[in-house]
């Protein structure tokens, strides 16, 4: 039983860690935090394992548990914050990842305009990005579809406004 639980894990890991260590990059700051983060994901993933019903798909349960783990270690981080210095000169920048300066720029605008959103919409429009559909992300969330469609067309006027200002 170990080795197919051990089988299992690798198959979930090696299908769903794109969508898990995205998740990670919105709520972690690059480019070593969100490292971390998707460790500590992995981790949870392969502690709750043996506890997963099948209530939902895999992928709902992923998603579940990297955005609870993603919004711990957010909480967590903004009360140290308060008690230490972050040392936000420091970049690290991987040399084999060319990196296009304007789409950069881009990103972290809306990294910017989405971590000004409350904790519930980012969560939404996160897994809006995954390209989920409203169905999926309201299993993963508790709302309904019809919920998730108001709140997005909300989501989308709110982000166009924060973002048109910082593009001209």
């Amino acid at each position: 039983m170990p080795q197919e639980l051990a089988s299992t894990f690798e198959h979930l890991l090696e299908e769903n860690k794109a969508k898990i260590y995205r998740i990670c990059r919105i709520y972690a700051v690059a480019p070593i935090e969100p490292q971390d983060l998707f460790q500590e994901v992995v981790f949870h993933l392969w502690k709750s394992l043996p506890t997963f019903k099948g209530k939902s798909s895999i992928g709902t349960w992923v998603y579940k548990i990297a955005l609870n783990v993603c919004h711990r270690s957010k909480m967590k981080l903004e009360r140290k914050n308060g008690k230490t210095v972050r040392l936000e000169s420091i970049q690290f920048v991987p040399i084999e990842s060319p990196v296009d300066e304007g789409q950069q720029e881009k990103y972290q605008m809306l990294r910017q305009c989405i971590s000004a959103l409350d904790e519930s919409d980012q969560s939404i429009i996160i897994l809006y990005l995954e390209e989920l559909p409203y169905k999926e992300i309201a299993a993963i969330t508790g709302l309904s579809a019809n919920h998730i469609a108001v709140k997005m067309k909300r989501i989308r006027k709110r982000l166009f406004d924060c973002i048109t200002p910082k593009l001209q």
